[in-house]
């Protein structure tokens, strides 16, 4: 008697075992769908090319006059016009886009790792160290910061532009460091915090491990907003003469020169204002895509209202309900004639 060996089939797995897509592809899964997003994006690169390509595609330098080309208009020769001395606007936009742009970035970066280090320590710690720092954030918060900047600026004129980025990254994290320290008070009670504490990990190190990863998606989008902001800071200090200084030029600075002459000669003023405009717009359709990726219950929130919405209202337009205000519809006097 011999065994007959049945042919082996091998079993579909289990969809328990399958792996689930990890954080990084949802969210990029997320971010992909909207169209926002992918807008505020493809801006936000075409800016970026255009500042730190731009001066490379035209023969004309920012801070060259040339007193025989005066205020010409866009031309074949000068693709934005010249200003009042001759001075190529193309050249100087590009120029003033990168400058502010590099200027956003540094801020948005060191106002949010500050914010982060401190909002961390002062919830992890608490006691004396939460007390001291929050007095810190609260002194800070009183000083008007456009105008503190405003009376120091003038005496850093021999530090260059990086002075001007600490002091616009010095005013832009207090907020921030409260918003992450309610969010480390929270952590601090979960038990892979309590876990890690009672395994002997030091505090720093649990901070950076495992805090500080729990609230990267704030930090992100914080981070991301805050490049718009300090782009308009920046501007706004630079129109008003506190912030980059000549030769060197800004979005801002190129708005102030042209603000006289715009009714005349607009391409002194609305090249730069338009660049300006696109870029903030796109910074911040970009952070609302990051705010529902990464934070979904904001768009389920949303979304369940609009759904709400819709399912009170069919499809003639009146709510299920009726319109209950007006006491001559049949639906009223059926239910005040019913017993």
């Amino acid at each position: 008697m011999t065994a007959t060996a049945l042919p082996e089939t091998a079993a579909p797995a289990p969809a328990a075992d399958r792996a689930p897509a990890g954080r990084l592809r949802l969210v990029a899964g997320r971010l992909a769908a909207s169209r926002g997003v992918v807008v505020g994006a493809a801006v936000l690169l075409l800016l970026f090319l255009l500042a730190f390509l731009g001066p490379h595609l035209t023969p004309w330098d920012y801070a060259t006059p040339n007193y025989g080309q005066i205020r010409r208009p866009p031309s074949a020769e000068h693709w934005f016009g010249t200003n009042g001395i001759g001075q190529d606007v193309f050249a100087q936009t590009v120029r003033g886009l990168q400058k502010s742009l590099v200027i956003g970035l540094l801020v948005a970066v060191l106002s949010t790792g500050l914010a982060s280090l401190v909002g961390a320590c002062a919830g992890y710690f608490g006691g004396w160290t939460d007390r001291l720092l929050m007095f810190l954030v609260d002194l800070m918060l009183i000083f008007p910061g456009f105008l503190v900047i405003a009376i120091v600026s003038p005496r850093l004129r021999g530090t260059g532009w990086l002075a001007f980025v600490l002091l616009l990254a010095l005013f832009n994290w207090m907020i921030t460091a409260r918003v992450v320290r309610s969010m480390t008070r929270s952590l601090r009670e979960r038990e892979f915090v309590a876990a890690a504490r009672f395994m002997g990990v030091g505090a720093f190190r649990i901070i950076w491990r495992h805090v500080l990863p729990n609230v990267s998606s704030f930090l992100i989008i914080d981070a991301t907003i805050a490049v718009g902001g300090a782009v308009m800071s920046e501007a706004a200090l630079s129109y008003f003469g506190f912030g980059v200084r000549a030769p060197d030029v800004s979005l801002g600075t190129l708005l102030a020169a042209g603000t006289a002459d715009a009714p005349v000669f607009p391409w002194l003023f609305y090249f730069a204002a338009a660049l300006l405009v696109l870029f903030v717009l796109a910074v911040n359709l970009v952070g609302d895509g990051l705010r529902d990726a990464l934070d979904p219950t904001a768009e389920a929130g949303r979304r369940s209202a609009r759904l709400a919405r819709a399912a009170r209202t069919p499809v003639g337009g009146v709510p299920a309900d009726g319109p209950a205000d007006d006491p001559s519809t049949p639906a009223a006097r059926t239910r005040r004639s019913t017993p």
